[in-house]
């Protein structure tokens, strides 16, 4: 039976800021997994991460926590989105709802992905109805300078709540998750969202260099950010590159790829699942694999079985139900569960969810079918 939603109350946390300009340090050497990851080690999420045979496909859901529940409503109130980003309780309650209501194998940190660079002092807001919105646009290489390495401190209240979130969690995973470079870039160069890119684009061909260096300042953001939740109990990680769909193979390779794959071999010693999505990459999958990806990540636009052999061997695949489906008659959503079932019938290792994020306004008793359904006629005897 599925619990009924908990409301809690919350306090908030201060976020220090410093100019402090600090160096960005090595990767450290392999270390023992943290006591909350080894709790969730024999998990189907984490056995499918890693290919290893599962009691029955797990499933969670991109976006699961947040905009379509009601209770999320209820417990936010007025509060700014990125204001409740860094209050510890409330982000502990957002991100366990979904798990007390649909019995999802894994839950994902409730935050967003320009959080770090909230915490290091850019001024940045999301805008209700636009997304987030950047005051001062990153356009000259004296604008690098407003991205430091952030101070330990500035992330203390991601670092609280995971560790609120892996005791009460046990051993159902939670998943982090940071903004890969190249859509953090896009935000910080258009000063909000785009869909063109245009001025993202202008830079890379146009001033090659400034543009990687920009990727790189934020492969170390985004690298402190995921460590933080890492080494407070994390059990795996995803990058989400939400526009690098708009991005040629060919620049992927020379401009983007570099930086992505910074973040993933800063992570690489915490030993934990490395999960890559983006949004439109039928044509990068191979390329987001070679990023350094554990598993990837497929929108609805690929057949998991295609993207496989586009990917080639060695990897789990993540997806990847339409989320248009949600919205069908309830035969028809099954059967379209169905399909993408049929389709990951031969991978090595599958985790069931949306080739894109939870709408807004899904039903949540849909998304409820869905889990089940996956549940009930997946079980391996």
């Amino acid at each position: 039976m599925r619990a009924d939603p908990g409301i809690v109350q919350f306090v908030s946390s201060t976020q220090p800021q410093s100019s402090t300009q600090t160096t960005p340090q090595p990767s450290a050497p392999a270390q023992a997994p943290t006591p909350a990851a080894a709790r969730t080690a024999d998990s189907a999420f984490i056995r499918a991460c890693r290919s290893r045979p599962v009691p029955h496909t797990p499933v969670w859901f991109m976006r699961q926590a947040g905009r379509a529940l009601p209770e999320y409503h209820k417990v936010r109130g007025g509060v700014p989105m990125l204001e409740s980003c860094f209050m510890p309780e409330m982000v502990a309650e957002i991100t366990m709802q979904p798990v007390r209501r649909y019995g999802v194998d894994a839950a994902i940190y409730f935050s967003d992905i320009v959080v770090p660079l909230k915490a290091i002092g850019v001024d940045v807001e999301i805008k209700p109805g636009i997304g987030p919105v950047i005051a001062e646009p990153v356009r000259t290489a004296a604008d690098l300078d407003r991205l430091r390495a952030p101070e330990p401190e500035e992330f203390a209240p991601i670092a609280a709540a995971v560790r609120l979130l892996t005791e009460e969690l046990g051993e159902t995973p939670l998943i982090g998750f940071g903004g890969a470079p190249f859509t953090l870039a896009s935000y910080l160069i258009e000063g909000g969202p785009s869909k063109g890119h245009e001025r993202t684009k202008a830079m890379m061909y146009g001033d090659p260099e400034l543009f990687t260096a920009l990727l790189d300042r934020i492969a170390d953001i985004t690298s402190g950010f995921l460590l933080t939740q890492i080494d407070a109990g994390a059990s795996a990680i995803q990058l989400f590159d939400s526009w690098v769909g708009a991005v040629a193979p060919v620049d992927y390779r020379q401009y983007v790829q570099p930086a992505s794959a910074k973040v993933f071999a800063a992570v690489a010693s915490r030993g934990v699942p490395r999960i890559h999505f983006g949004v439109g990459t039928g044509e990068l999958l191979r390329d987001l694999a070679d990023a350094g990806a554990d598993v990837v990540g497929v929108d609805w636009r690929v057949p998991l079985d295609e993207a496989a052999r586009r990917v080639g061997p060695g990897k789990a695949f993540q997806g990847n139900l339409d989320p248009a489906t949600l919205f069908a008659p309830p035969a028809a959503l099954d059967a379209a569960v169905q399909r993408v079932l049929d389709d990951a019938a031969e991978l090595p290792g599958h985790v069931f969810n949306l080739g894109h994020g939870v709408p807004p306004n899904a039903d949540p008793g849909q998304l409820a079918r869905v889990v089940d359904y996956v549940h009930e006629n997946t079980v391996r005897s």
